[in-house]
């Protein structure tokens, strides 16, 4: 694979967004019929994300963190997100009773975490340089950065005329 060409660019999404960490962390291997739904659960409700895009999820990303299976998903909104966990029509719900009732027998087999992040517009900043798109590019756009652009500059803290970068980005 040919590594791409080297241009720094930075996410280009309109509006506010959500970030979602989601995961779980195996306690007791033995277990599995505590751990062993969980895992087989999350790929269903991805699959049923991507096929339906007015869902709400705009990316998902899979792999082990954390001590288990983990997911880094980028939604348009809070209610989207809100609005898919508790769909009776959807994967999520059912997933979630189920994983309640097997971890009932024992609560410590398997444990689950979830982070979200509200992320208003403008108070976010990326930068990829001869990068895949991944991450939040990977679930927008992407729009090209000036050479001697900063992460101040880029968050509008300062301007890019006082903002000076420390280390001169590399010349494609």
């Amino acid at each position: 694979m040919t590594a791409p060409a080297y241009v720094r660019t930075s996410a280009d999404i309109e509006g506010d967004f959500v970030v979602l960490l989601i995961g779980t962390h195996v306690n007791r291997w033995r277990d599995v019929r505590a751990w062993l739904p969980v895992f087989r659960a999350m790929p269903r409700m991805i699959r049923e994300l991507e096929a339906r895009p007015e869902l709400g999820l705009l990316k998902a990303y899979g792999g082990w963190m954390f001590g288990g299976p983990t997911y880094i998903q980028y939604w348009r909104s809070y209610d989207q997100l809100i609005a898919y966990a508790r769909s009776a029509e959807a994967e999520h719900l059912p997933a979630w009773r189920a994983f309640n009732r097997a971890t009932r027998r024992s609560p410590d087999s398997v444990g689950i975490y979830h982070e979200a992040y509200r992320v208003s517009e403008g108070q976010w900043e990326t930068i990829y340089g001869a990068m895949p798109e991944i991450g939040l590019l990977g679930a927008s756009g992407a729009r090209e950065l000036r050479r001697r652009s900063t992460s101040a500059s880029r968050m509008g803290t300062r301007t890019e005329e006082a903002d000076t970068a420390p280390v001169e980005a590399p010349v494609p």
